[in-house]
């Protein structure tokens, strides 16, 4: 079970109601990295989020993952126009900073996908919602998702909770996503643990890809 969020003293209670049970890492995962550009990285865009300590964290998995032969899976926002993005553009006006062109939507260096990688397009905030991820996967032969990225409540909470939804095994890297404040971090890494998905930081994601090897 996580860490409960401060203050709230409900960690015990989730766990006699029989909430927080492991799914386990799966035969044949992949690592998905949701949505971590430059938005979130660069203090210039209204949208930095101070996440810069998970870029390595997230680049050294990916690193493992090539190694090992795991696919590696980077999701994108992008809208040609705010019709693209629906209600939601609307919602959260700051996603015009993903309209086509913009700097602030490609990636850092270090995280620039490579031969052999996979990428998807989104306008929702999950990798799996109007895209075909999941037929991706499926024809690999995934079984699970290791989940980093931005922001822990929003585009990482959907995808490991769709990702849950097609059959897959979601694992969310605690120390390898990122929020723009540390509440509703916290607060969906206790939900996600709860609920949908296992929590392990990147020693322990790492650690298990080398047992398996």
């Amino acid at each position: 079970m996580p860490a409960e969020p401060r203050g709230t003293g409900q960690a015990e209670d989730y766990r006699r109601a029989g909430f927080g049970a492991e799914l386990g890492p799966g035969e044949r995962p992949a690592l998905l990295v949701v949505d971590l550009v430059r938005a979130y990285l660069d203090p210039d865009c209204p949208l930095y989020a101070g996440v810069e300590p998970i870029v390595g964290r997230t680049a050294r998995l990916a690193a493992e993952a090539r190694r090992l032969g795991h696919p590696v899976v980077f999701t994108y926002v992008s809208f040609r126009t705010a019709a693209d993005g629906g209600q939601f553009f609307r919602k959260v006006p700051s996603l015009r900073f993903f309209l086509e062109g913009s700097p602030f939507a490609a990636p850092p260096p270090e995280l620039a996908p490579e031969p052999g990688d996979l990428t998807v397009t989104k306008q929702y905030p999950s990798a799996f919602f109007g895209t075909s991820l999941a037929s991706t996967l499926v024809a690999l032969r995934v079984d699970s998702v290791v989940v980093t990225g931005v922001s822990t409540s929003g585009c990482v909470r959907a995808s490991a909770l769709d990702a849950l939804c097609h059959g897959l095994r979601p694992t969310v890297v605690t120390d390898a996503v990122g929020d723009r404040a540390p509440a509703p971090h916290e607060a969906a890494l206790f939900d996600l643990g709860a609920k949908y998905a296992d929590l392990a930081d990147t020693a322990a994601v790492l650690d298990a890809w080398k047992a398996r090897a």
